[in-house]
């Protein structure tokens, strides 16, 4: 098996670019029922609109630029290519951080927090508090992808990224993940916690209220936030998660729409960044649409949608409970609100915030929030162990 490690660069062919020009002018659009807004997905209007604008006004050459900002390269773990952005800091004590991504998200959610994070002098911070940040594409996302065998579930990348940090140099680590990024970042410190020095995270499926029995004893602010906590949970499983049904079934089926077409793959990732983003903190939209770019350029559809066949009927079970010291940021906008009171029944939580705005994708709508937690999450584990920022690394 090698372990070679290969420089990477972003150089889509101005063919594919092309291709894609064609596909938008030629997009055949759907009826739309008047009135309707967003009850029964994306609206005509709006998807008309921002197509309009990705096929006259986005420059991709402009973000591949930006994409090719920092170092990045490839290796193969268990047979799957892995795509990954490594900063180093310029601070000689400087501790190695895994940002993990999810669905329908990629590395795009993290370019806005990986110069703070690695040289925090640079951008006002304190250079006491930096990161060697490491940033993969999971496996079967954009150029992670297309994966060739199938049960590349959250398990099988859990095993997958201490490897990537392993061959990086890098024994013990600490970790930030939202959506599949957060479970599996959770998953790893079950499997590998003398690895890691923290666990930071954003969403907690198991920990969201379901039902009257989450709330007893509680009261005050808690009480309220359970009540909500509940009240969401319970639209999102009745309403939010025909998605995840198809995508842990039916990959396959749905793939050959939002592969052959890139109005059809921005109408299904934009509408989710809809509904699980803030209002009031627009995503800018070159940042979506270089998400999707990255989706539909590479082919991976089908192959990111499928990490959800490891589902197996496991959404929000009880997990296996995890030593780590773990941190958890929640956003009001949240697809769910995490309870503080379920979670520590599971998990070691040593730090836990509660902000008054942002969403599912706090590095896009929030970074500064995002990076303040995170610097005051390890610096917080440093302080309570009376030794250096975060534990050494061998």
């Amino acid at each position: 098996m090698t372990t070679d490690i290969t420089p990477f660069r972003v150089a889509i062919r101005q063919a594919d670019l092309d291709d894609l020009t064609e596909r938008l002018d030629n997009t055949r659009w759907p009826d739309e029922l008047p009135g309707v807004g967003w009850s029964l997905g994306t609206p005509l209007g709006y998807l008309r609109e921002l197509a309009d604008y990705w096929r006259l006004r986005y420059d991709w050459r402009v973000h591949e630029e930006r994409l090719n900002g920092f170092g990045q390269f490839t290796t193969t773990i268990d047979g799957a290519n892995v795509h990954f952005y490594h900063v180093r800091s310029p601070e000689l004590d400087a501790k190695p951080l895994l940002l993990l991504h999810g669905w329908p998200g990629s590395i795009v959610e993290f370019l806005d927090v990986i110069g703070p994070l690695s040289d925090p002098r640079s951008y006002g911070g304190d250079p006491a508090v930096a990161f060697h940040v490491v940033v993969p594409s999971l496996p079967g996302f954009a150029f992670s992808g297309p994966t060739v065998e199938a049960n590349w579930g959250s398990d099988r990348v859990a095993d997958a990224m201490p490897e990537l940090m392993t061959r990086l140099g890098y024994e013990g680590f600490g970790i930030h993940g939202g959506d599949w990024g957060a479970i599996i970042s959770r998953e790893i410190g079950v499997r590998f916690p003398e690895r890691l020095s923290g666990v930071h995270l954003t969403m907690l499926p198991s920990a969201v209220a379901r039902g009257e029995a989450d709330l007893a004893g509680l009261d005050g602010d808690e009480l309220v936030r359970a009540e909500a906590s509940l009240a969401k949970g319970r639209r999102f499983h009745q309403d939010g998660l025909g998605y995840a049904m198809i995508q842990s079934t039916r990959p396959q089926t749905l793939a050959y729409g939002l592969t052959d077409s890139p109005v059809g793959q921005l109408a299904w990732l934009a509408e989710k960044f809809e509904a699980y983003s803030d209002p009031g903190c627009a995503i800018d939209r070159d940042d979506l649409l270089t998400n999707v770019m990255l989706y539909w350029l590479t082919g991976t559809a089908n192959s990111s949608s499928r990490i959800y066949t490891s589902l197996g009927g496991a959404w929000g079970a009880p997990p296996e409970r995890s030593s780590v010291p773990t941190g958890v940021a929640v956003f009001p906008k949240d697809t769910g609100l995490p309870l503080r009171h379920l979670v520590e029944r599971t998990d070691t939580i040593v730090r836990w915030t509660n902000f008054d705005r942002g969403g599912h994708f706090p590095g896009l709508e929030q970074p500064a929030l995002l990076i303040g937690d995170l610097r005051a999450f390890f610096r917080a584990l440093c302080n309570a162990m009376n030794g250096p920022f975060m534990a050494e690394t061998p």
